[in-house]
């Protein structure tokens, strides 16, 4: 594209040079990935500031910079105020503002997002869509899959993701967005037709100074739903009428606002809840008519998944027949409550759940069909909010009857002094032990487990790596929790 052209996007910038005559074969964050012809935007991380790469940018053959402050550069510079917004802007110019042209899903909220998204992607299946999803485990356009490093990746790629699945045929995307994805702005440009809101609660105060910092973070997306109206584009916000949050996220969006709950009146409910260790039934209430459920995921929290999917499926206009065949065939969702079996005779599940409120949700869930002991394996990650690991040792031991405390993600923390600070304040009596090496603690826990044990190994989920310091090593709770199965059953 002319540099010219694509710099348009942008109402105002200095330059030093002529930009009608540059061509610009790629837009370009990482000065490692620079090739000739493409434009290099010097984003300041906070890690890395791009703008001390671009030497590196120019040798590896930067047509253009753009950048926040006047630089020395061999080629033509741009300056603007902001390059991250700006990278938004011109990003969507690139790739023709492809987010306009999919009918896209938003969802947000402390936990429950990677599941709603899977739910979603099984319901659009069902209604002949091709769909992609992009979140905490993956990208997956159709069933083609691609790695992610963030829960929302930044705004360049989304804006490349977006043409991928355009060139691939999709039409319908689910995206997990976070709540740093929405304070950095990386989810600028995105053309949201449906926001999600699951529900709030303690997370991520490493980065939000407060639960109401957090919380305004979770409205912006509401918010960014815009501010006018069309008939032939209805927009929609799907709220969770039973969190406390749901007052403030209505009055954020100018848009129809869609409410799921259980507890409190709303447009989606589920009536006559029946839970079960082999799966959930109830009666679901739309604004369209009423269904019956019978699925085989589990738990009170898959209920407000269910309720928060099948409203974004009904503003979607799917019809209650395709959502009840959906919801009937999802099994599950990869390390969320899933069962690892090896022919035991006792319970071994794998769960995401790293915050206060979804351990305590999993572990009713896990007390509701325990015929015996329920043990329980669980860290905190390092380098993230240290107020809530006391209040994660404490519903472990509100629930379980063997508590295991090991390492979750210790990244650049002593693994010992976040162990310290999750027990600091218990009792020596009180029924967990502390094992530092995860795998031990996993292989502890199965060769003490009996019949009609339920262990629940919680916090990485999905997750195939372990974090220590900053390497990355090979570790899936998944397959460890396997291989002591099959040793003790030897």
């Amino acid at each position: 594209m002319n540099l010219a052209e694509l710099i348009s996007a942008l109402p105002f910038y200095e330059t030093n040079a002529r930009l009608d005559q540059i061509e610009i074969s790629n837009i370009v964050m990482d000065s490692r990935a620079v090739k000739p012809g493409n434009l290099f935007v010097c984003i300041n991380g906070y890690t890395v500031d791009g703008h001390d790469f671009i030497v590196q940018a120019v040798q590896n053959g930067a047509q253009a910079i753009i950048a926040e402050r006047p630089v020395e550069a061999e080629v033509p510079t741009i300056v603007v105020p902001d390059t991250q917004r700006a990278l938004s802007m011109i990003a969507v110019k690139f790739y023709h503002n492809p987010s306009t042209k999919l009918p896209l899903i938003g969802i947000t909220g402390t936990n429950g997002k990677t599941t709603i998204t899977y739910i979603l992607e099984k319901i659009f299946n069902e209604f002949k869509r091709k769909t992609a999803v992009i979140g905490t485990i993956q990208m997956k356009i159709g069933s083609e899959t691609y790695p992610v490093t963030n829960t929302t990746p930044d705004a360049l790629l989304l804006q490349q993701f977006f043409k991928k699945m355009l060139d691939k045929g999709v039409n319908q995307v689910m995206m997990e967005v976070s709540s740093h994805a929405l304070v950095q702005g990386r989810v600028y440009g995105c053309d949201y037709d449906i926001a999600i809101f699951t529900n709030l609660s303690q997370d991520h105060l490493d980065f939000h100074k407060d639960l109401d910092d957090y919380l305004r973070a979770k409205s912006l997306l509401f918010a960014q739903l815009g501010n006018t109206y069309s008939e032939e584009n209805q927009k929609y916000a799907v709220i969770n009428q039973d969190d406390d949050a749901s007052t403030l996220l209505k009055s954020s969006t100018a848009q129809h606002v869609i409410t799921y709950g259980v507890k409190h009146a709303s447009q989606v409910m589920a009536n006559n809840i029946t839970l079960g260790s082999g799966g959930t039934t109830f009666q679901l209430q739309t604004p369209i008519g009423e269904i019956m459920i019978q699925s085989k995921l589990i738990g009170m929290f898959n209920v407000y998944n269910m309720l928060a999917a099948s409203a974004a499926a009904v503003c979607s206009n799917v019809p209650l027949s395709v959502i009840q065949a959906a919801l009937a065939k999802i099994s599950g969702v990869d390390g969320r409550f899933e069962p690892v079996d090896a022919g035991q005779s006792f319970a071994v599940i794998v769960d995401y759940a790293h915050t206060p409120d979804s351990l305590d949700n999993v572990l009713q869930t896990v007390k509701e069909f325990a015929e015996n002991n329920v043990f329980v394996i669980v860290g905190c990650g390092g380098d993230r909010d240290r107020s809530k690991r006391p209040i994660m040792a404490e519903i472990a031991l509100k629930y379980a009857d063997q508590a295991i405390f090991t390492s979750d993600n210790p990244r650049t923390e002593n693994p010992q002094a976040i162990l310290d600070d999750m027990t600091n304040g218990l009792h020596q009596d009180e029924n967990y032990q502390v094992i530092v090496d995860r795998k031990e603690a996993i292989h502890v826990a199965v060769s003490q487990a009996k019949v009609g044990d339920v262990i629940l190994i919680a916090g990485k989920g999905h997750e195939t790596y372990q974090q220590v310091g900053n390497t990355k090593y090979d570790f899936d709770d998944r397959e460890v929790a396997k291989e002591a199965i099959q040793i003790k059953e030897k």
